[in-house]
């Protein structure tokens, strides 16, 4: 029974769909100008691992995650380049599937665009006028934050702090047009030199708050299974969200709010590209290998904070290459099995399993389920050693495996276009060997090193895998 602790209620929920057997499930993606970092990244494989373990589970997930190209940030970047918002737009939308991809990412369902459903926020923004909840002011439309009665449980924040907090932070411009300090910003009157767009208060653009409401509604329903992302958005981003939401649909927006956590760097400071402290993926993909990153990223529980450091990445390439060479030590045995049962190795592969999905449906703790990935490793290496091993047994723990380890993002069959090439090559350093011609022989040892290929001399045969 899979449990998730819920953001709004603060405790584990058993988890129960609006549909049987579908999951609708809504992130919020990047603001699309600059490269995504680590701690973007994060939340990014956070949420896909969440998305697998629930396909694994044989839910099928209606997944969609969105790209903020509608914003100052954007805006500011377009102009100190010379160039325009959509164009830069494109241009970290392109990176961003790029980059995500080399770290086996799945893409989503929809990663809808909010320059592409203007019409739909400025009709959204118009219900919330008309009901009330919201007033033109100066050509920017604002919410009426204290109107929504439970502004703040999502964030367990006080509004009368709010109050307080936001009157010493805001401007006298923005102070003379809201009816209230703490009231927030729905459609913005365009400066000049902005993107802008018709609406009926004037010339604008969309607030960020407001794009994931109109979007997520959009694809997923007034009302969804999950919402994710990272903890700085509980407040104010996602609890403006909610206040958006139900008060134009007076239905409940969100069943299970779900947060990750940060990722921080020495003196435990969150990575972030406003403190300049960030490393962005596509960069680091050209030094480290996209799988060691995605391992590092996955094998943390998804709510605990994250440390990068050079020697926690090392920690996870260690790991992640003891998975491999187990795998494919085993996987070598193939050659040599037998087609008759040796050792039924089924029940003790389907202990593991049930382990491991005791493990993730705890509100998917993976560092409980690589537990279980290891002892498959432990199983693996001891059965690898056997004199004598069957094609069946090899089998099962091969697939349980890829299955376990998929999930992570993690794929174990990622030699195949060298791994003709390479057996060839060890083949005729046995054979040299066998004929006493040792400088051939040293010389293809050497060639395989400098591959990065690691030879292991066995009783029954040279095996090699690929040092990670």
């Amino acid at each position: 029974m899979l449990k998730i602790f819920n953001t709004l209620t603060r405790k584990k929920e058993e988890f129960k769909p609006l549909t049987p057997n579908e999951v609708k499930m809504y992130v919020c993606g990047p603001t699309v100008y600059n490269y995504i970092h680590i701690g973007n990244a994060r939340s990014i494989v956070a949420f896909d691992t969440v998305r697998r373990y629930l396909e694994f589970l044989g839910y099928k997930v209606d997944f969609v995650s969105n790209f903020t190209d509608v914003d100052d940030k954007l805006i500011k970047k377009a102009n100190d380049e010379g160039t325009t918002v959509p164009e830069v737009a494109d241009r970290f939308i392109k990176a961003f599937y790029e980059d995500t991809a080399a770290i086996n990412v799945e893409k989503a369902t929809v990663n809808p665009r909010a320059s592409d459903n203007i019409q739909s926020i400025i009709d959204f923004v118009a219900d919330l006028v008309k009901k009330g909840y919201a007033y033109e002011s100066q050509g920017d439309v604002f919410y009426r934050t204290r109107k929504f009665k439970d502004y703040g449980e999502l964030s367990g924040q006080d509004i009368d702090q709010l109050v307080e907090g936001a009157s010493e932070h805001i401007g006298d411009d923005e102070f003379d047009k809201k009816q209230d300090p703490i009231d927030f910003v729905l459609w913005k009157k365009a400066k000049p030199n902005e993107i802008k767009w018709d609406s009926p208060w004037g010339e604008g653009r969309p607030g960020w708050h407001i794009e994931c409401s109109v979007m997520s509604t959009k694809y997923l329903g007034d009302t969804f299974d999950i919402h994710g992302g990272g903890q700085d958005l509980e407040f104010p981003h996602h609890e403006n969200e909610i206040a958006q939401s139900e008060a134009k649909t007076g239905k409940k927006f969100v069943n299970y709010w779900m947060h990750n956590g940060f990722v921080t760097v020495e003196d435990n400071e969150k990575m972030s590209k406003s403190l300049g402290n960030f490393v962005t993926v596509h960069d680091l993909v050209k030094t480290t290998d996209p799988q060691v990153l995605r391992f590092f990223l996955s094998s943390t529980h998804y709510r605990r904070p994250l440390e990068y450091s050079q020697s926690n990445l090392q920690k996870a390439a260690d790991n992640l290459s003891k998975i491999k060479t187990a795998y494919n030590n085993l996987k070598f045995r193939l050659d040599d099995a037998t087609n008759e049962d040796s050792r039924d190795v089924k029940s003790e592969v389907e202990t593991v399993i049930n382990d491991f999905k005791t493990a993730m449906d705890d509100d998917f703790n993976v560092q409980n389920g690589l537990t279980e990935i290891f002892n498959l490793v432990s199983l693996a290496n001891n059965y690898s050693s056997q004199t004598a091993v069957d094609k069946n047994s090899v089998n099962v723990i091969l697939k349980a495996m890829v299955d376990l380890t998929s999930i992570l993002g993690i794929e174990l069959d990622d030699q195949k276009d060298l791994s003709k090439e390479i057996q060839q090559m060890v083949d005729d350093r046995d054979n040299a060997r066998a004929n006493k011609d040792f400088v051939t022989s040293d010389k293809l040892r050497d060639q395989l090193k400098d591959m990065g290929v690691i030879l292991e001399d066995t009783p029954q045969g040279t095996r090699w895998h690929i040092n990670d």
